[in-house]
């Protein structure tokens, strides 16, 4: 686990702990220092914490003017038992959308396990987002997550499953990525488990 980084090749586009509006602005990494831990594994210092237990995140790429921002999980999504996405609502999703962003593009590859409790914090964020037309949507779940995450009603919600589980995501740059996502969005919006 500490050997997986965030994804880093838009450093040079972006950086979350130098950008005014994001939650983790002014934070310090230590590279040589692992502190957070999934379980008993240390996971790389370059991960974000923002109040779970199990699952930490990375915005991999914000950008305010166009609206939509890239973040990157890894560990266990366990709404369950730590109400993660209490916490990714106040603690990230709440002040991006402060700041204009409303369409979130969420790469799940790294989220090995996801438990659900019931759907009232996505129907909130749904509420919020969809009235400046936007949408949340999962991009790379493994099978077993994207199940967890329909048996939880989260497809009401967020887009996932079909072709979006399979994205190619790092060949592009973001904005072609958010391109790419909408293209799909819009073309098979009636085949999505949404």
């Amino acid at each position: 686990m500490h050997d997986i980084e965030p994804y880093f090749a838009w450093r040079d586009d972006y950086a979350a702990e130098e950008d005014e509006h994001s939650p983790f602005y002014g934070r310090e990494y230590d590279e040589f220092h692992y502190h957070n831990k999934i379980y008993n594994y240390y996971i790389h210092p370059q991960w974000d914490e923002f109040g779970s237990l199990t699952l930490y995140t990375k915005i991999l790429y914000a950008d305010y003017d166009e609206g939509f921002a890239i973040l990157e999980f890894i560990g266990e999504w366990n709404d369950c038992l730590y109400n993660d996405i209490k916490f990714l609502k106040e603690e990230v999703i709440d002040v991006l959308f402060k700041h204009g962003i409303n369409r979130f593009i969420f790469i799940c590859e790294n989220v090995l396990n996801f438990h659900g409790s019931d759907d009232c914090y996505y129907e909130a964020i749904y509420e919020d987002i969809s009235e400046e037309m936007g949408w949340m949507a999962f991009v790379n779940t493994l099978p077993h997550v994207e199940e967890e995450m329909v048996n939880t009603h989260i497809q009401y919600y967020a887009y996932l499953g079909a072709n979006l589980s399979d994205v190619n995501w790092r060949r592009y740059k973001p904005k072609q990525i958010l391109q790419l996502i909408e293209q799909y969005l819009n073309t098979h919006r009636n085949r999505l488990q949404y």
